[in-house]
């Protein structure tokens, strides 16, 4: 791979291929894969909460602290490791962290107690956030601006697959047997992945022939006093708080506010699921065709209106907190997609790497925030009912402008120094 490919150049319409390789199609299977994984380790705590607390006997508040536990640590490696990213294979740093996300997880599942369980989040954590950061930065040295929405958006079906295939399985796994389970099985299905990342995937080290500072803590200093990052840094801040804030508590609102069955929980994650991996795609093709901003416009007035939706609920049926979910979720592909896509080219090409570290760190630090500031927010009626959620709806739609409003000047900023009107 040349200097040529990573500086991933804009070509004329003539000369873009038309589709992916059949390597390039296999290499985003396997990071969708192990995205599945990670996300799903990450998301099952949500639906788990409802078992977990009353398990072992934790307030809403402790259970906030284990979900953003993951988060903090997360964003600790990510800082420590920004300064490495770009001076090793691409392909080692997955496998390194791949491997110590497994081992963190199989101590999330042989847990016997909370503060066991709230070390093995931290452990997962500490490996597990950085894994994101070097998924996204093996897409944008391996697929061109004009199909990165397309192979970000097939990537992010794994957030949709976690929910169709991995939250029903856990929760069934989990009402049959025990919460334990559900770990031990995303333990076994990682392990796979393992095996196929060591022997299958190729090196990803073209940058490693680049200009690199020798220096790692210097390294990391450059990326982050690096003015046009800044702001992307600060939309990245903001795009996850709402997420964190809302996601942990989920499935207890669910359960105890809009008077769903704990049994009714998978097929309410199942069906929103099916109709993500569907939309995951379509979302990135969108990107690709109208434009990455014009996307991610769509889905803020979305998330806007279906999340002030969601947070003032009552009891309702089945059907109607099926819908709602699966219109959240339209809100959130259409966010969440375009925004990584268009923020992939704001980097140099020697400094993607730690951008993309730093970025997930400050996402999950963020994102922690969030989860805590959330269970502050948080009260539990006698009857379990949670109350002040609108105040957190009213906290997301509030970031949900505001980023509105930045990621002008971000897809700004990007067409610029493209030299092009539209991104």
């Amino acid at each position: 791979m040349t200097e040529q490919t990573l500086a991933a150049p804009i070509e004329a319409p003539s000369e873009r291929p038309r589709g992916f390789s059949r390597y390039q199609a296999f290499l985003i299977a396997l990071l969708a894969f192990t995205q599945f994984t990670i996300i799903l380790d990450f998301i099952i705590m949500s639906p788990l909460g409802a078992i977990l607390m009353p398990a072992l006997d934790i307030t809403a508040t402790q259970f906030g602290v284990a979900v953003s536990a993951y988060a903090f640590s997360a964003g600790i490696s990510g800082v420590l490791a920004a300064g490495f990213a770009d001076r090793f294979d691409r392909k080692r740093l997955l496998l390194f962290f791949y491997v110590g996300f497994t081992l963190g997880t199989a101590l999330c599942a042989a847990a016997p107690n909370y503060h066991v369980l709230l070390l093995g989040r931290v452990v997962t954590g500490l490996f597990g956030g950085v894994i994101g950061a070097v998924v996204l930065a093996i897409i944008t040295d391996l697929f061109p601006l004009h199909m990165r929405g397309r192979a970000m958006g097939t990537i992010q079906t794994a957030f949709a697959a976690s929910q169709v295939l991995g939250i029903p399985a856990g929760l069934f796994l989990a009402n049959r047997w025990s919460w334990h389970v559900c770990f031990i099985a995303i333990v076994v299905v990682s392990i796979a992945a393992i095996a196929i990342i060591a022997f299958v995937m190729k090196p990803v080290d073209a940058h490693l022939k680049l200009k690199q500072d020798r220096n790692p803590f210097h390294h990391l200093i450059a990326t982050l006093a690096q003015p046009r990052y800044t702001l992307a840094f600060a939309v990245t801040t903001l795009l996850a708080t709402g997420g964190y804030m809302l996601m942990p508590f989920s499935s207890a609102f669910t359960v105890n506010n809009l008077g769903i069955d704990i049994t009714h929980l998978p097929t309410i994650y199942l069906v929103s699921g099916l109709f993500s991996i569907v939309t995951g795609p379509l979302v990135g093709r969108a990107s690709d065709a109208f434009g990455k901003y014009p996307t991610f416009v769509f889905g803020s007035a979305v998330s806007v209106i279906m999340v002030l939706i969601y947070t003032h609920l009552g009891h309702v049926t089945l059907a109607t907190a099926i819908l709602v979910n699966v219109l959240m979720f339209v809100g959130i592909f259409s966010r969440m997609i375009p925004s990584q896509a268009l923020m992939s080219a704001i980097p140099d090409h020697d400094q993607r790497g730690s951008f993309s570290a730093i970025s997930a760190s400050l996402q999950q630090l963020s994102g922690g925030l969030g989860s805590v500031l959330a269970g502050a927010i948080i009260a539990q009626a006698p009857d379990g009912a949670l109350l002040h959620f609108d105040r957190i709806g009213y906290v997301v739609v509030a970031t949900t402008i505001i980023t509105l409003v930045m990621m002008y000047f971000v897809q700004k900023a990007v067409a610029e120094r493209a030299g092009k009107k539209v991104v």
